[in-house]
């Protein structure tokens, strides 16, 4: 079985990417072959290569949200990061501050003049329950207030571009506090390309949350647990995905989100049901994963459950070869870095 330090690599700091390319489809492509184990480098916009007439790219529509906002804490006028995580019911969230020790339960927080907070809990992983104060659209007065949610490795603060950049062209479900980052590199032009192709693009909705930056904290990962996250897949998704299954053709993962949505209603059949709800799956070695033929992905963390889901796709001892390449080529790594094609 295997354990958390089987994942671990080092990599140099200045290959961790700060900022995006300059052209979305302009990212470096490694192209991994599992049959030979074969590594080709490409460039993304050579994708359409290896989509064919009657395959269907699943992508995740979920969209970003500017989940960052600044908060004043009451008498102290001291000031706190609150960063939204999820809601769990109308104007109550579940969120992280910062600094951490100087938020306590029945602190007042003020955002700004249409928002304020009070503070009514703690929750198990460090975090707050807050409570909402304001008129209009939520939502509305989070877009005007809140800053792009960029991931810890990136160190800047994000800027203007980044509502742009750090969000995929087809979002369109907004919920998301981290971007399904391999859909990054698409643009709308490449996508009008695939459908050309005869292929169809077929979307699921995957929220991601902070989750896919935790760490795992056990050696034995059969005792990480996964923080949940909502997912939505529409009949119609499903009805295509399954005829795509059925006539021998690819089904293309845009990312391990859409992988995790897809294996988490998997039928005793091989095919996939329409769902919506929660997952927690966490997909390791020596898991098989059982409707995705090709998938899109960056790279990612040493040691993150993203590794462990590529593993388990592509074999460990494969995917830490092409890691090595990857090191040795200086391609860019993580959410703004370069893609991978698993074969």
């Amino acid at each position: 079985m295997m354990k958390l330090s089987d994942f671990k690599y080092d990599l140099p700091d200045e290959l961790i990417s700060q900022y995006p390319a300059d052209k979305r489809d302009h990212s470096r492509l490694m192209v991994l072959n599992r049959k030979d184990e074969s590594i080709e480098e490409r460039v993304f916009s050579d994708i359409l290569e290896y989509i064919d007439s009657g395959d269907c790219v699943v992508v995740n529509e979920t969209k970003v949200f500017p989940a960052r906002i600044m908060g004043t804490k009451d008498k102290t006028d001291a000031k706190v990061e609150i960063f939204l995580l999820r809601e769990l019911e109308q104007g109550m969230w579940e969120v992280l501050v910062r600094p951490a020790r100087k938020v306590r339960v029945g602190n007042r927080l003020t955002i700004g003049d249409d928002l304020v907070c009070d503070v009514i809990d703690n929750t198990v992983s460090g975090g707050r329950v807050v409570k909402f104060f304001y008129e209009g659209d939520f939502f509305e007065i989070v877009e005007k207030v809140g800053k792009s949610p960029l991931p810890p490795y990136i160190k800047r603060e994000s800027e203007p571009a980044d509502k742009e950049r750090y969000q995929t062209v087809y979002a369109r479900v907004r919920g998301a506090v981290a971007a399904p980052t391999a859909g990054l590199h698409f643009t709308t032009k490449l996508m009008d390309k695939v459908t050309k192709k005869g292929a169809q693009i077929v979307p699921l909705i995957l929220h991601l949350g902070l989750g896919s930056f935790r760490q795992v904290m056990v050696e034995d990962l059969s005792r990480h647990k996964m923080d949940s996250e909502y997912f939505e897949i529409s009949e119609k998704s499903a009805n295509i995905i399954n005829d795509t299954i059925k006539k021998g053709k690819n089904v293309i993962a845009v990312g391990t989100s859409s992988v995790r949505a897809l294996e988490s209603v998997v039928t005793s059949e091989g095919l996939v049901k329409s769902a919506s709800g929660w997952t927690d799956k966490f997909i390791y070695p020596p898991y098989e994963i059982k409707i995705v033929d090709k998938l899109i992905t960056n790279f990612h963390l040493p040691n993150s459950t993203l590794l462990m889901l590529v593993c388990a796709f592509a074999g460990k001892d494969f995917m830490f070869k092409a890691y090595q390449k990857a090191i040795e080529n200086k391609y860019k790594f993580y959410s703004y870095g370069d893609a991978m094609l698993i074969l």
